[in-house]
Order: structure tokens, then C-alpha cells, then sequence
């Protein structure tokens, strides 16, 4: 039940809701192993965590691909022997109404904000049944549970890893495998995800919301730390948070 000495693998650790998780696991004596596809900062933040006392290595990671995650799963059991958890939580949001055939920024979507999570799972499913535990936390979206114009194939995308989330919780407690699944439906956080919007009505629109009520992704980060404290036998499975004066 505690954070202490475990293993926790971060996709999209970069910046963002990945990175405040990342600082604060590591401060709590969490080993993270980091990934997303910014080398650079990854570099940076794994060196201030090193440098300051904490357990931390990293690995670049497409979360496309599927060799790449599976990299990640081995890094993590080369420098520290388990892993306990993992966090998917890289995705992009290039919003946009339908009509703007948007064809190549939904194909991104589905590959990183589906796929990506897929490949995760897949990377670390083996080892989570070889152990008989494990934790898969995800970062699903409030457009995971409501659908809103504009967003219709990032909602899509974000309904279905509410949906694979809950069939990996089901399956396994009818296969006896112990794997714990939390899922978080954030709402308006203030990341990068807004630097993904091409289309320049939806961008100024989500700006506007965004400046009005966003909040930090240290408040996703403390949800993944709870999450994870939990006694081993107790799966808290799903999480939605936003700011409270925002009505979502």
C-alpha cells in the first residue's frame, strides 16, 4: 500500500500530466521509467531526478510502435527487475468538426490515443500474468464519457480506451491474474494538447475555455499517486476530474 520501491513505467512523460506524475512518483520513491518522443526533455527531466536523489531512467518511445513500448517494459526490468505499473497517458487532440475531413489528424489519433494505449498493454500484459499483479492506468478524457461537437474522433478514441480498460479489468478478475485498472477522464488540464489543434476556430474556441478554467496537471498526477497507494486487494477503476467551476 505503498508508492515506496515501485516500478512505474510513464508514456508521454515529457511534459504535461506525464511529467508532474513522474516528479511526483519519483518523490514519493517510485522508480519511473519515462518515455515519449522528445529525447531532449527527457534527458532534462531524468537528470534533474537523478540529481536530485531519485530513481529515474528513460527510454525514447513512439507509442505507435509497437517494438518501442515492448523497449520500455524490458528497460524496466533491466534496471530495476519488476514492474509494478504503468501509465499510458500519451495522447494528441487535434479537434476539429467532421466536415473539415481532417483525414491525417484522425489517423494520428487513433494511432497514438488508441493504439498507443493497445501497444502498452500489450508490452506489459505478459509480464503482469507471468507475476500474478500489475496496474495499468490510462488517460482517457471527459470526452471518454461525453461527446461534444468538434471532437468526434478524439471522443472515439477516448470512449474506446474507457472500453479496453474495462474488458482488461473483467478479464482479469474471471482469470485470477490480479491486474488492477484505473482509468482518468480529465477535463480541462493545462498541457500541450491544445498546441495539436490545427484547425484555428476549434484551436480559439478551446483557448478561451482553456484560460477560463484550466487547471494544473499536478491534479491528474496526485489521482495516479492515489491510485497506486491503494491496498493491493482494492481497484478503484475509474477517476473524472476538472476544475470545480467548470461545468464540463
Amino acid at each position: 500500500m505503498t508508492i515506496k520501491g515501485k516500478t512505474v513505467i510513464i508514456t508521454g512523460a515529457s511534459s504535461g500530466i506525464g511529467e508532474a506524475t513522474a516528479k511526483l512518483l519519483a518523490n514519493k520513491g517510485a522508480n519511473v521509467v519515462l518515455g515519449s518522443r522528445r529525447e531532449d526533455r527527457l534527458k532534462i527531466l531524468t537528470d534533474w531526478l537523478s540529481s536530485s536523489g531519485r530513481q529515474a531512467v528513460y527510454h525514447v518511445t513512439d507509442v505507435t510502435k509497437p517494438a518501442d513500448s515492448l523497449e520500455l517494459v524490458k528497460l524496466a526490468l533491466t534496471e530495476y527487475g519488476k514492474v509494478d505499473a504503468i501509465f499510458l497517458n500519451a495522447g494528441i487532440m487535434p479537434n476539429g468538426p467532421l466536415s473539415k475531413l481532417l483525414i491525417d489528424e484522425w489517423e494520428q489519433m487513433v494511432d497514438v490515443n488508441l493504439k498507443g494505449v493497445i501497444n502498452g498493454v500489450a508490452a506489459v500484459l505478459p509480464e503482469f500474468i507471468r507475476q500474478k499483479s500489475g496496474h495499468v492506468i490510462a488517460t482517457s478524457s471527459v470526452a471518454g464519457i461525453k461527446v461534444y461537437s468538434g471532437g468526434g474522433v478524439y471522443c472515439a478514441t477516448k470512449w474506446a480506451v474507457r472500453a479496453l480498460m474495462e474488458a482488461l479489468r473483467i478479464e482479469s478478475a474471471e482469470e485470477g491474474t490480479n491486474i488492477r485498472t484505473a482509468t482518468i477522464y480529465p477535463a480541462a488540464i493545462n498541457t500541450e494538447l491544445l498546441n495539436t489543434i490545427s484547425d484555428q476556430n476549434t484551436a480559439a474556441n478551446f483557448k478561451v475555455l482553456y484560460e477560463k478554467y484550466g487547471i494544473s496537471p499536478e491534479s491528474v498526477a496526485n489521482i495516479v499517486a492515489f491510485a497506486l497507494d491503494q491496498p493491493e486487494d482494492i481497484n478503484i477503476s475509474e477517476f473524472t476530474v476538472g476544475p470545480t467551476t467548470q461545468p464540463w
